[in-house]
């Protein structure tokens, strides 16, 4: 089992967003692997700003990833806000 999490942040596009934290986002060498919140939800363009994320048990595999989604989001240039 796991334990996932919704999270609205302030980009364009959720697809777009995964796809760069992929392709061209690293910090020290490391990135994320989020999932597009969209395809979890029936109504139509709801979830397109959202993320799903895994809870990890390991604390500190945690802390690395916020920090990395961080300075992501400083810098993914479909930020919204």
């Amino acid at each position: 089992g796991a334990f996932y999490v919704i999270a609205q942040f302030p980009i364009d596009d959720a697809d777009k967003f995964a796809q760069w934290l992929l392709e061209d986002f690293d910090l020290n060498g490391e990135t994320v692997m989020v999932a597009p919140a969209a395809g979890f939800y029936v109504t139509p363009n709801t979830g397109v700003n959202q993320v799903r994320i895994a809870y990890v048990l390991n604390k500190e595999s945690l802390e690395v990833a916020i920090d990395i989604l961080a300075e992501a989001l400083k810098v993914y240039p479909g930020r919204t806000i």
